[in-house]
């Protein structure tokens, strides 16, 4: 924690024009840390470092905007009804009627012996997925575990294929979750159509606008704040390429490819490829036609080039995980594709981290 909260400090100071000498507020810190075991971020330098965690994540090729996060200082929120109306705030803070900002609301620390209420979703807005007896599931296979607890907590799913899961809240390890249902207003979706094709909006495909990601833990200078959602605006194959398409998510290629009369008797046709093209098309769209924000793999792939060298004209390296940062659909088309990048350090702090299970 001293280490940590020592080498914040310096850091905010050193970034933040008019912060002035850094020694004060180190004093501060240090007898804070003697004394309780723990310290509390100013305002300013939570800002800071919630916006520096997303400069270093390396998986986010939406990096150049870190600037911009808007950052919710709710620390003093930790009881589970208020931290669910909260994170409803967060989802229609962040739609902002379809011109999508980059939002993270902070709830409490974990403090010596007290930790922190955490949200158990792994996203604000999540479509659950139900198993049949033939093995087959309707909705999303990604969200059948939460559906399955959230309904052993007494939720009436139903059983459609875009049921929006409740939002679940553990305040103690060892204690059942509390479920919340998410208001129809704090949703926003896009149904989805092809710009060609008026059979696609017969498939009833649809998706959330705000990825607002839930169940990772924000680090800053030693202080961790499991309950830290952020989201920013989706890229069109995250929805088009992944969630619709991945065989384990909504698997919809082969509905697809029938729909265009394709020849799906063998992968040499390359039909997987010229279906998940047209899905994509259909994502873009849509997004478009409805007036929500979204990105396209190419135009994304050059800002994140942009956002790199603007880094290295500041002497800062952009840690990256090509694998995450390359899209999955036509990569090698993307400028991205065809350089090296600065190796990812895991002990790079501020951070938002993976969050250990309780």
């Amino acid at each position: 924690m001293i280490a940590q909260a020592a080498l914040f400090v310096r850091q905010f100071h050193e970034e933040q024009p008019g912060a002035g000498d850094p020694s004060p507020r180190l004093r501060e810190v240090l007898s804070e840390i003697e004394r309780t075991g723990t310290y509390r971020h100013t305002p300013a330098e939570l800002a800071f470092g919630a916006k520096v965690a997303w400069r270093n994540a390396a998986r986010c090729i939406g990096r150049l905007y870190w600037r911009s996060l808007v950052v919710r200082d709710l620390r003093h929120v930790s009881g589970p009804q208020e931290m669910a109306r909260e994170c409803f705030a967060h989802l229609r803070t962040a739609a902002n009627g379809g011109r999508i900002r980059p939002v993270v609301t902070v709830f409490a620390p974990d403090r010596p012996g007290l930790p922190a209420p955490r949200i158990v979703n792994s996203q604000l807005v999540r479509y659950a997925g139900y198993r049949g007896p033939d093995g087959g599931w309707t909705g999303d296979p990604a969200g059948g575990e939460l559906a399955r607890r959230a309904r052993e907590l007494e939720w009436k799913s139903g059983e459609g294929r875009f049921d929006v899961l409740p939002l679940m809240i553990q305040r103690r390890p060892g204690e059942a979750p509390q479920w919340f249902e998410v208001p129809d207003d704090a949703v926003l979706e896009v149904e989805l159509r092809h710009p060609e094709f008026g059979w696609f909006a017969e498939l009833g495909l649809r998706w959330y606008a705000v990825p607002a990601i839930s169940d990772m833990t924000l680090e800053i200078g030693g202080v961790r704040y499991p309950a830290a959602p952020f989201n920013g605006w989706y890229m069109g194959t995250e929805i088009g390429a992944r969630n619709l398409a991945d065989a384990d998510r909504y698997d919809m290629l082969g509905e697809v490819g029938r729909r265009l009369g394709l020849d799906t008797s063998s992968a040499r046709t390359l039909w997987r490829d010229r279906a998940l093209v047209e899905v994509n098309l259909a994502v873009l769209h849509s997004f478009q036609e409805a007036g929500v924000t979204m990105a396209d793999h190419h135009t994304e792939s050059e800002r994140f080039l942009r956002h790199v060298a603007q880094e290295a004209r500041a002497g800062r390296p952009t840690p990256t995980d090509w694998s995450w940062i390359v899209p999955p659909v036509s990569g090698g088309l993307t400028p991205v594709y065809h350089r090296y990048y600065d190796p990812v350090d895991p002990d790079q702090r501020p951070a938002f981290l993976t969050r250990e299970p309780w």
